[in-house]
């Protein structure tokens, strides 16, 4: 008995738990303690603790076509008109090297702020699309739907029976083409 009345206190203080559930934390949906019901549930991961892949920083190739600039893209010399081969190398590797590293100094010093104006900015973006735009365009449906309703009866009685009489009428016209020769 006393052993029941445990488990329902220890039961009572998992519930009021705000970090510890019944089935387990809720910080890690797939504890092994979770019953049988909430397994076969689908978990949402968390996108905020995805880890990121840096090899393939580009998974979407959103910029394929943009900046795929090689020495060869910029710097190209005619047959003909070639200059010496160790200032080619010297060019080709000064070209290279520098903007290898002007690109990762320019990240360095102003990819985490732009990252931060981006991320304000879009959480923005996405706060007046749910917050504003999507209300107001369910509205402007919702509104336009009575309108459609009262111009949809207003055709029906003015207009359909004008354009009914007058197609009774101009129905018995008949037109023939004769073509002379």
């Amino acid at each position: 008995m006393t052993g029941g009345l445990k488990d329902d206190k220890k039961e009572e203080e998992c519930l009021h738990s705000p970090f510890i559930r019944k089935q387990g934390n809720i910080y890690k949906p797939n504890n092994k303690d979770m019953d049988n019901d909430s397994m076969n549930e689908k978990t949402m991961d968390d996108i905020h603790t995805k880890e990121i892949d840096l090899v393939n920083r580009d998974p979407k190739r959103i910029n394929d076509d943009v900046v795929k600039i090689d020495f060869e893209d910029i710097i190209a010399e005619p047959p003909g008109v070639y200059s010496f081969d160790g200032v080619w190398k010297a060019s080709f590797t000064t070209f290279t090297v520098t903007k290898y590293w002007v690109y990762r100094l320019l990240t360095a010093l102003v990819g985490i702020p732009l990252a931060l104006i981006w991320g304000i900015f879009f959480a923005i973006l996405s706060f007046l699309h749910i917050w504003a735009v999507v209300p107001c365009v369910k509205s402007y449906l919702i509104e336009i739907h009575c309108v459609s309703r009262v111009y949809s009866i207003c055709i029906h009685t003015f207009c359909d029976p004008l354009f009914e009489a007058m197609g009774k009428c101009l129905s018995s016209i008949r037109i023939s083409a004769t073509k002379e020769v």
